[in-house]
């Protein structure tokens, strides 16, 4: 059961992190790039996009 929850907790973040990625002013390609990373990447990618990601 706990890893239901934990698989539920990063598939919500990581729409959430896709979605932000998405509203960012970042440029079309950038926002492909980034969205690609968070997804062929989960963990590493949003812990990347956190720190080093689009902002605003």
């Amino acid at each position: 059961m706990f890893e239901g929850l934990l698989g539920l907790l990063h598939l919500v973040i990581a729409i959430w992190a896709i979605l932000s990625i998405l509203k960012s002013g970042a440029s079309g390609l950038t926002k492909i790039l980034w969205a690609l990373l968070v997804l062929i990447f989960p963990i590493v990618g949003l812990i990347v996009w956190f720190i080093a990601g689009p902002k605003g």
